[in-house]
């Protein structure tokens, strides 16, 4: 008799001393759980495996996601085009909220394009472990290999979104300069604290059936405190009358920092007391955030591994 096959008898009697649990039955024979958690390092080398699935599995959801309406993919470009106008309407006019910053088209355009993108990665990502059921139940493959292919399609779309915002900011009179180069390295960051992001909320979307319902109103207030269509030190500081250090908090929320740091590149005459540099602070926490949300959102997925599409 094979050593599977002396298990299972062995299994089915009890084991041999009719004692033994199971768990110890299997240790003694080498078996593993068929669903059992691999060991950090080799998880994400399993990932690394699958990267050509990840892409795929995200250009065939952005090829179909548009499939069905009229416009396509120009809904990709046209959602935050209309936001930033409905912004741009209420507080830029109706409330007067831009009339202490030079050139408020680009400084919304850009506040709304930078936030979008990780507002709907977050969104996309609480959905990715419970909108795919019925995959992770029939195959076996690392399941961060959905919340990845999500933030991966995000970012295809991004990339034709920041195409449209290059050209609407230069229309606005900002012309292209040699800092635009950075906008790669920001864009790098913003998407690492996305990953991550969407790694953690994509195991609570697993867990709380409800977090979808709550998402949009978490989104919506995380928008209002980015400084998305004012400026947090003019309106916190200037115009409130708060400490400094308020101002200071809010800078370091990662979607404020990323979009600070994006004006600064694209709207020089957006806050000419650091020229085209954003603050120390701001710096640092796109790069914490990026480190801090990637490394965490990993760690924090991964222990739940085994949970993934049970009950």
């Amino acid at each position: 008799m094979s050593q599977p096959e002396s298990a299972v008898a062995d299994a089915q009697a009890g084991g041999r001393s009719g004692q033994e649990p199971l768990a110890k039955l299997a240790k003694r024979y080498g078996l593993r759980r068929a669903i059992a958690r691999p060991r950090f390092p080799v998880y994400l080398r399993l990932l690394w495996q699958r990267r050509h699935f990840i892409l795929t599995y995200a250009t065939s959801r952005n090829v179909t996601k548009y499939s069905s309406s009229a416009l396509g993919q120009l809904w990709q470009v046209l959602t935050p085009l209309l936001n930033a106008g409905i912004y741009f309407v209420m507080f830029g006019v109706i409330l007067g909220g831009g009339k202490d910053i030079e050139n408020y088209p680009a400084f919304l355009l850009t506040g709304m394009f930078i936030f979008t993108y990780t507002q709907r990665t977050v969104t996309a990502g609480a959905k990715s472990i419970s909108g795919n059921l019925s995959m992770i139940r029939a195959l076996h493959f690392p399941r961060a290999s959905l919340p990845l292919a999500y933030t991966i399609q995000e970012l295809q779309q991004l990339a034709i979104s920041m195409g449209v915002l290059l050209v609407l900011v230069a229309a606005t009179g900002e012309w292209p300069t040699w800092y635009w180069l950075m906008i790669p390295v920001v864009l790098l960051l913003q998407t690492l604290f996305n990953v991550g992001a969407g790694l953690v909320v994509a195991r609570l979307g697993a867990q709380m059936r409800d977090l979808n319902q709550l998402l949009p109103f978490i989104t919506r207030t995380w928008l209002y405190a980015s400084g998305v269509f004012f400026s947090i030190q003019a309106k916190v500081v200037g115009a409130a009358g708060l400490p400094q250090w308020v101002a200071d908090v809010m800078y370091l929320n990662p979607a404020a920092s990323y979009i600070e740091w994006m004006r600064e590149i694209l709207i020089p005459s957006y806050n000419t007391a650091y020229g085209h540099h954003p603050p120390t602070m701001v710096l640092v926490s796109c790069v914490f955030w990026a480190v801090f949300a990637l490394g965490f959102g990993f760690w924090y997925f991964w222990r739940s591994e085994e949970r993934y599409g049970r009950g």
